[in-house]
């Protein structure tokens, strides 16, 4: 307890600081409580700097008054039992007055401020948000300093404490299972390597916030069993007309460059945004691997991969608040890239114990394609009451599509052969339609429940064609040739219930899915497989206060969920995507999802989780296998395959000065232990590891306009899958300097500053032994310019609630 105790008041460094009255004296008369006030816009954001005053009917010279802090919290010491007039003031938003009585029962009030169209024309104030607070059971993190030193999304989450992405673009929570990518609430369901290249089109400041949530509740989707992070992209801001232009570019190997434009139009009860963006990209990634085969034979292959693109971005929304109840939005995005890959693959086959070069030949391949995409957005919000009752629904379509023309060719220089030529045509098509409601009633006796629907739909269709050239003979191949379609359907119901007992907060919900999946396989040969489950999804959280040191409750909190991960449909697709002619990989429709339970208990001080210990078991666990070809043992192929059960135990903690003064930073470390008991080839498997990953971010202010920052991360014993990894990780630093009153913000920045962000790697299972190293083009110097464009200042003719005359008084 000691120990324990100790590191309680070393994280306590890290509560952000709230604003408190210099002398309180009602907070000295016998019987007085503390009373907390939780300020959100209609749009469930915490409002900071909001006055918040309190006047005793008994007697009106007795007045309390103190500000929100940047979480909308605002506390202070009352009488019980004892009648007040609450009076709420915040910027640009409507006042409140109401009569409350704090009683044992009821400790927390909270209230959703509506626009004030008269206070918005009338002065602009800008205050620095902190990088990442608690709400709730999710992390908000306020990607505005981060997004001065990112070309693109993507970056922009690589820079993102807590967050971890590997080269493949897979991001990581808690588990060694990737989280799953939410853009406005809408789960994306597509592949990593998609994901990555959606996020590479989206500008760094068309990002509002990230939503981190390690453990969600049963109102999101069961498919999160490595949690969850939700990008939440900027919609029209009711404040006046206001836009940016933005220019970025990095140099490594080669250069990034990017330009974009914003524009945000929200006067009245109707709001508007406008983003546009164009991105050039280049960059190489290096892999290099060796694998041992029978007969005393090594095959050794270094691949270089150069991925030139183009990228265009535009984003748009309207929104029209109907009345003070209803309001309905409409948003939509569309990006279309041009890439032009090419790629070199050479291959050496040596005898182990002599060295004698066996086989050497080289392959190129060149990939030149088109990809877009199509998103369009329908939501709308009716608030039942004040108290955050309220009815949503929300409706979305999006379409993908690409395009690719590949030319390849293998000159076989030992043993000398002819070269080996071809050409492929790929074309792959995707639709997704969601829709959902979701229902939020609150009630008296601290009493909240949940319900809602949701259904969503997939198509997918691929169709490839090649064709092998030989002395100018053109002539089908149908080791790659194919063509598949595949549906799916997840149609789902929850109902979640959140009640205070006392001390103890007590959240339980339940979700049900039923899942269709249609595959057929038209060419080479003909591959029909379908899948029908219905399956639930409990959900527990049980919270408490168990100490308190200087004021601060810690409060204890115990969580379990069930998971699902259901196959991609790239992972079912059986038909066989040739890699060169010694790996291919091939899908698995027998696949079945794999189940996790989750059970995890932190402790967490003013809502901030500074200490965490928990366990993932998984049933029925897939993972990416690379099995040998019986046929032909110097050829191997990748696939997914049900390997057994896996226990994974991990712990985490968080360390940190607070905000708000010069100087603030927060370390993050992590433990994650696997085991893994099942079968590989047919052959009883047992592996266990354990990995560390260490992530900081410090942020110095120079001076009144310049801050620098550092933000990085190392990665010990790390493992993705059952493939071992080295140490690696990177440290990035940016300064960036604030010019002509602020609305000038130059940045520069040196990324993956050591050149330490490059792994090597082991495969050892089965029949097959590997190892490799790769790296890519990550060290980078870069330069980045915004100009932020606003109206015109108007004489301020409404009271500022900024102004703190008379407030920590007794009148």
């Amino acid at each position: 307890m000691r120990l324990l105790y100790s590191c309680l008041l070393a994280l306590l460094s890290f509560i952000p600081l709230r604003a408190q009255p210099a002398s309180d004296t009602l907070s000295s008369v016998t019987g007085s409580s503390r009373v907390r006030v939780v300020l959100t816009d209609t749009k469930q954001q915490p409002l900071f700097g909001a006055t918040v005053r309190f006047r005793a009917w008994s007697d009106s010279t007795r007045q309390l008054a103190t500000i929100t802090d940047t979480a909308g919290v605002a506390q202070l010491m009352l009488r019980s039992d004892t009648p007040y007039e609450l009076r709420i003031t915040a910027l640009g938003k409507k006042p409140i007055t109401q009569g409350i009585r704090l009683t044992k029962a009821q400790s927390t009030f909270r209230f959703a401020l509506d626009a004030d169209a008269k206070t918005l024309t009338s002065v602009t104030v800008t205050a620095r948000k902190a990088l990442m607070h608690q709400e709730d059971d999710k992390t908000i993190v306020n990607p505005e300093l981060l997004a001065n030193s990112s070309t693109n999304a993507f970056e922009l989450l690589t820079k993102t404490p807590g967050l971890f992405l590997d080269q493949d673009g897979n991001v990581y929570l808690t588990s060694a299972v990737p989280a799953t990518i939410y853009i406005n609430g809408r789960e994306q369901r597509m592949s990593a390597e998609d994901i990555a290249t959606l996020l590479r089109s989206l500008p760094p400041n068309s990002v509002e916030r990230i939503e981190i949530m390690r453990t969600p509740s049963a109102r999101y989707d069961a498919s999160s069993a490595g949690g969850a992070v939700n990008i939440i992209l900027k919609k029209g801001i009711k404040l006046g007309r206001t836009g940016s232009i933005t220019a970025t570019m990095n140099q490594g190997r080669f250069g990034n460059q990017s330009v974009g434009f914003s524009l945000n139009d929200g006067t009245g009860n109707r709001s508007g945004y406008l983003n546009l963006n164009y991105s050039r990209r280049d960059n190489y990634d290096q892999l290099t691997g060796s694998r041992q085969l029978p007969g005393n034979q090594l095959i050794r292959q270094e691949g270089y991969t150069r991925t030139p693109g183009d990228a265009f971005f535009a984003g748009y929304g309207l929104g029209y608040q109907l009345n003070r109840r209803w309001e309905v939005n409409l948003d939509g995005r569309a990006n279309y890239g041009a890439t032009n890959t090419a790629a070199d693959n050479s291959t050496q086959i040596r005898s182990i114990e002599g060295r004698q070069l066996l086989v050497d030949n080289l392959n190129t391949v060149q990939n030149v394609g088109q990809n877009g995409s199509l998103t369009q957005g329908l939501s709308s919000r009716y608030k039942l009451d004040s108290l955050g009752s309220e009815i949503t629904a929300d409706l979305s379509y999006s379409y993908l599509g690409a395009h690719t023309n590949q030319d390849y060719q293998t000159a076989f220089n030992r043993p000398a052969s002819p070269a080996l030529l071809g050409e492929g045509d790929l074309l792959t098509g995707r639709q997704l339609a969601t829709a959902k409601v979701d229902w939020i009633q609150k009630l008296p006796r601290k009493l909240t429940l949940e319900a809602g629907l949701k259904t969503s739909s997939q198509w997918f269709t691929s169709q490839t064609d090649y064709v092998t050239i030989q002395q100018m003979i053109r002539q089908p191949d149908p080791s790659r040739t194919n063509t598949f379609d595949y549906t799916d359907g997840i149609h789902s119901g929850y109902v979640q219930a959140a009640k205070t007992f006392g001390k103890f907060i007590l959240k339980s919900g339940l979700r049900l899915e039923h899942t269709t999946m249609n595959g057929h396989q038209r060419v080479p040969t003909d591959t029909t497989f379908q899948v029908r489950r219905t399956d639930l999804f409990p959900y527990l959280y049980l919270s408490r206060p168990v100490v308190s040191i200087a004021n601060f409750p810690v409060q204890a909190s115990f969580i379990y969920r069930r998971s699902i991960t259901r196959p991609s449909y790239d992972q079912l697709n059986p038909a066989i995507r040739y890699v060169d002619q010694y790996l291919y990989d091939t899908g698995n429709p027998a696949l079945q999802p794999q189940f996790t339970q989750n059970v995890e208990a932190n402790l967490s001080v003013a809502n901030l989780p500074i200490l965490a210990i928990g366990q993932n078991h998984t049933q029925q666990l897939f993972s990416s296998v690379l099995y040998q070809n019986p046929a032909n043992a110097s050829v191997a192929y990748r696939t997914t395959d049900n390997l057994g059960r896996n226990k994974e135990t991990y712990f985490r903690m968080l360390l940190g000065i607070p905000p708000g003064g010069r100087y603030f930073f927060v370390v993050i470390g992590q433990y994650n232990h696997n085991q893994y008991i099942g079968q590989y080839e047919g052959q009883p498997l047992t592996f266990s590891r354990g990995s560390w990953t260490l992530l900081t971010y410090h942020q110095l202010d120079l001076d009144s306009r310049s801050t620098l920052q550092v933000n990085g991360f190392w990665s010990i014993r790390g493992q993705r899958q059952f493939y071992e990894l080295g140490n690696f990780g990177t440290v990035d630093m940016s300064v960036n300097r604030k010019f002509l009153n602020s609305r000038l913000i130059v940045t520069l920045s040196l990324s993956d500053l050591l050149y330490t962000n490059r792994n090597t790697f082991v495969l050892n299972q089965g029949s097959v032994t590997a190892d490799g190293s790769r790296r890519g083009d990550t060290r980078r110097v870069g330069f980045s310019v915004r100009y932020n464009l606003g109206m015109k200042k108007q004489r301020d003719e409404s009271p500022n609630p900024f102004t703190f005359d008379g407030l920590n008084q007794t009148k």
